[in-house]
């Protein structure tokens, strides 16, 4: 989930908003998100809400769902209905894994390194996607795609990073890495991510013809595949953006 960076409070109109009771705890937590107006809410959705405070450690019971349900849409409490309760409990119950991401700063951090290797298949003729596995703050694993120079069609730049830290660690459940790549997943790597239990894929382009993270269809919020994966895109999408452009210019005019 994005988070947007925080609202004057003081310019609220809150003279047509019902009066919600939340706990202090969870009304600290949306203040410190920006979250202050039922449209401040409604931009991300009361389920996709009340995960990201379940995953910020706060221990949370149904009525929390239905006050942020009723504040979003600028209803009473008493008019969340038990169709409506039961219509967000599925919700609940299909969303894809939501959890607390780095800072931007962090992420952008990660990313940038992302784009250096991506750079560096630029520089040898290769399609210009990289990827770094990160595990407690530690790069364990990096690489760029390799299709061309391989000849391979599963030389992607997400497979040959997990791989590495599969290696590197010595077992291919990488639970407790995240993995940075400069363009969205295709299906294939999206599968690869999703076995390899990655905990949280940071992505940058969007890659509107063959992403497989939302674009073109969601792997990760697929339920049926057990997927423990948490997703969050457009992190420098421009500077990926830039590199493809690169390549294929210079494959247009070879």
């Amino acid at each position: 989930m994005s988070i947007k960076k925080p609202l004057d409070k003081h310019n609220m109109d809150t003279s047509h908003t019902p009066i919600i009771n939340f706990v202090p705890q969870v009304l600290n937590v949306l203040h410190s998100w920006g979250i202050f107006t039922p449209e401040d809410l409604a931009k991300i959705g009361a389920v996709s809400t009340f995960l990201q405070l379940k995953a910020h450690g706060l221990t949370l019971t149904r009525s929390v769902l239905w006050r942020l349900d009723a504040f979003s849409r600028g209803l009473s409490l008493q008019e969340i209905d038990e169709v409506r309760k039961q219509q967000l409990n599925n919700e609940l119950k299909n969303h894809p894994p939501v959890k607390i991401f780095p800072t931007m700063e962090k992420m952008n951090y990660f990313m940038q390194t992302a784009l250096s290797i991506a750079k560096n298949a630029l520089d040898i003729g290769e399609i210009p996607v990289g990827a770094i596995v990160v595990r407690n703050n530690e790069i364990i694993a990096c690489s760029h795609n390799s299709c061309l120079i391989e000849s391979s069609v599963s030389s992607h730049a997400e497979i040959n990073a997990i791989n590495l830290a599969a290696k590197k660690l010595g077992r291919y459940h990488l639970s407790d890495c995240d993995l940075y790549v400069t363009l969205e997943p295709c299906a294939m790597c999206a599968g690869a991510i999703i076995n390899a239990r990655i905990n949280r894929l940071i992505f940058g382009l969007p890659e509107l013809k063959s992403g497989m993270a939302g674009s073109v269809g969601n792997l990760f919020a697929n339920r049926k595949l057990n997927s423990h994966t948490a997703v969050l895109g457009n992190i420098c999408a421009k500077e990926s953006h830039l590199l493809l452009s690169i390549f294929f210019d210079r494959k247009r005019k070879r």
